[in-house]
């Protein structure tokens, strides 16, 4: 185990565990306890479920409180900062979202409702878990967390614009007379985006600026962060179960409709990961930097789409349902992509994390 996996968290280090243990309970509950999918809608408000609402506020607070938003004021000011962040943001903000279109209408042509959850978790671009994966992998903490930072603060902006031309505008220029169309406004999008993202990205600028300087930056980052950020994972884990239990008996009725998302997002995880650290690698950046940016580009977001597609769609959508199964891809090939970066750093980097020579132009001609 790398040194990065022994400063996780026992809730970290065996999220894949949890997860599908999480997924294992809600389906039991789901298809063996009657009335409780009644039950869970009867804790409703309109088409908002209070607990999951509660839930996916939790989720996205903690990783809210770990961003560093004192620190992107020097961004500009790195060495190769503009190169860097030219990159990631192209992957994130025009390859990601794209790629991921193309691929669910590849895979899920007649799927609206899975092609759209899956369109969705695309546009969600990674704010929490990239910092496991990235410390799993020994990339640089620093440079994730600006990443991070960037990615929070263009989700609020752009997240309801982009979702809404690539379900509402996009999609409809390829089914033009199919029949497939799809009720959505912006509006509905971005009233979830504001909910969901809003509400905690106040919070946790709120927590950080009030108890960072109250209580100094060692109780804040090394007691605080570690414990608050439990309450994110247990929240995912809860909301995992509730969704599972609203389609447990679908799920076992059905269970080639979960391979069927799970081969596009199995696809868009390794294209994304692999363009990242080709790139990385012909640019000259060094293994620390080109690890956090490979696990930002191939990572999403999984919470905000959840909540997005449970706040347009309602929770019994096989929007939210396909949403959902996002979490359940991601945290094993992602952990999995780890020991292909040991890898590439292996194959293609100094001891000093430079990039090899020989390696930029192999990777040229490859």
């Amino acid at each position: 185990m790398s040194d990065g996996s022994k400063k996780l968290s026992f809730l970290n280090r065996f999220l894949t565990v949890w997860i599908f243990l999480a997924i294992g309970l809600g389906i039991l509950l789901g298809a063996f306890v009657p009335g409780i999918s009644d039950w869970l809608n009867s804790l409703s408000v309109g088409t908002t479920s209070i607990p999951i609402a509660v839930g996916l506020i939790l989720m996205m607070w903690p990783p809210l409180s770990k961003v560093r938003y004192e620190e992107l004021r020097g961004i500009a000011r790195q060495p190769e900062a503009k190169r860097m962040f030219t990159v990631s943001l192209t992957l994130n903000y025009l390859v990601g979202p794209i790629l991921m279109f193309f691929l669910a209408w590849i895979f899920l042509p007649d799927q609206p409702e899975f092609r759209i959850g899956l369109i969705l978790t695309g546009v969600a671009r990674c704010i929490a878990m990239v910092i496991v994966w990235n410390s799993l992998a020994e990339g640089d903490s620093e440079y994730a967390a600006l990443l991070v930072a960037l990615n929070s603060v263009f989700q609020i902006i752009l997240y309801a614009f982009y979702a809404y031309f690539l379900i509402a505008v996009a999609s409809e220029w390829i089914s033009a007379g199919s029949g497939q169309e799809v009720d959505i406004s912006m509006w509905d999008v971005a009233q979830s985006v504001l909910i969901y993202l809003g509400i905690p990205f106040l919070l946790g600028v709120i927590t950080r600026y009030t108890l960072l300087p109250r209580k100094g930056a060692d109780w804040y980052e090394n007691r605080f962060l570690p414990a608050f950020g439990k309450i994110s994972l247990l929240a995912l884990l809860f909301t995992i179960v509730v969704m599972f239990s609203l389609k447990g008996e679908y799920i076992l009725q059905q269970p080639w409709d979960v391979v069927a998302i799970a081969i596009p997002l199995v696809c868009y995880f390794l294209i994304m990961f692999f363009l990242s650290f080709g790139l990385s690698i012909r640019l000259k950046f060094d293994y620390p930097h080109a690890t956090a940016q490979s696990f930002t580009a191939a990572s999403n977001n999984f919470e905000l789409a959840i909540a997005v597609a449970i706040g347009v769609f309602g929770i019994e959508s096989l929007v939210a349902f396909a949403a959902v199964i996002g979490p359940l891809i991601e945290v094993p090939v992602l952990i999995s992509l780890v020991n292909v970066a040991f890898w590439i750093r292996k194959r293609y980097y100094a001891p000093d994390g430079k990039v090899l020579p020989r390696a930029a132009t192999r990777t040229k001609q490859e």
